[in-house]
């Protein structure tokens, strides 16, 4: 099988991981403070990685620190809020807000690189905003503080996302694995050790089970494979397939918390969803024929 072929099938497989991730999570941290769950979390990931890439990790240069660190914050200001952003939504709806952090990535590109951005993309942004108000805005014209923490969450993701993008065409990503957790296993403790309502020592088998299935598969397997793929895959086709996180993380969110799907969910599910695809459709100019060419008979 074609290295292209089966990082498309592990891609995949990730996302159904990410997707289980967000019901683990809410069910695991439950009304516990977040902060213990995610250094547990960072910390068997990072020990984990640590045997997994041991050959590279030998080979690690302060260059591959320093670059390990600059993903690290990013991506960690997204997963703690969207981690913070479960204990006041629901799993399948914060999973359906994450999402638009696939049409985030290019508006930020324009922002911040000064980098054109066609029409479509503009497009999609405006669905986006649009699925992401319907799903948020409650009758009272309220916004929950956990959509909020869960968009903002996605504005850490965009920025992780250009720079894994930025910096996988410059470099091999590899040894920047082991130092961008380990960077994360180490904030996450301060920010642990300042929280005065973080509970070390759970007494529930659920959080324990929780860290053991974050660890190791939403975040060692997927992380890892998503960042080496990109040497095999396209940015576009990547961002295609994370489509499939939402999908699964409603599915799973039905079967383990027993959530609803409500019309405006679905409603702005599809807008979200059919802007990510509109983001991503190439569309290919038509070419007009010269006119002083001879034409043939």
């Amino acid at each position: 099988m074609e290295k292209k072929s089966l990082f498309l099938i592990l891609l995949i497989l990730g996302c159904a991981f990410w997707g289980i991730s967000y019901p683990v999570t809410k069910l695991a941290v439950g009304d516990l403070s977040p902060d213990t769950f995610l250094f547990y979390r960072f910390l068997l990931a990072t020990l984990v990685l640590c045997l997994v890439f041991a050959k590279s990790l030998k080979e690690t240069n302060n260059e591959d620190i320093v670059m390990g660190m600059k993903l690290a914050i990013p991506l960690l200001v997204g997963i703690h809020l969207q981690t913070l952003g479960l204990k006041y939504s629901s799993a399948s709806q914060c999973s359906l807000i994450a999402s638009t952090c696939v049409v985030i990535v290019p508006v930020m590109k324009v922002a911040f690189f000064r980098k054109k951005v066609a029409l479509k993309i503009w497009l999609a942004a405006l669905m986006a905003l649009a699925g992401t108000i319907v799903i948020s805005l409650k009758g009272d014209f309220k916004i929950s503080i956990g959509d909020v923490y869960t968009t903002a969450g996605s504005l850490g993701f965009a920025v992780y996302l250009i720079n894994v993008e930025r910096y996988t065409a410059r470099r091999n990503l590899v040894p920047t694995i082991v130092p961008m957790f380990a960077t994360c296993t180490i904030v996450t403790l301060i920010i642990a050790l300042l929280d005065t309502s973080a509970n070390w020592q759970p007494d529930t088998n659920v959080f324990w089970m929780g860290i053991v299935y974050c660890a190791l598969f939403s975040t060692a397997f997927m992380y890892s494979v998503s960042n080496i793929s990109q040497r095999y895959i396209s940015a576009e086709k990547v961002a295609i397939i994370y489509l499939f996180e939402p999908v699964f993380a409603a599915f799973f969110a039905f079967l383990i918390l027993d959530e609803s799907l409500s019309v405006r969910l679905l409603v702005g599910g599809l807008l979200i969803f059919g802007a990510t695809i509109i983001s991503e459709i190439k569309i290919k100019k038509e070419v007009v024929p010269d006119r002083n060419e001879p034409t043939k008979d």
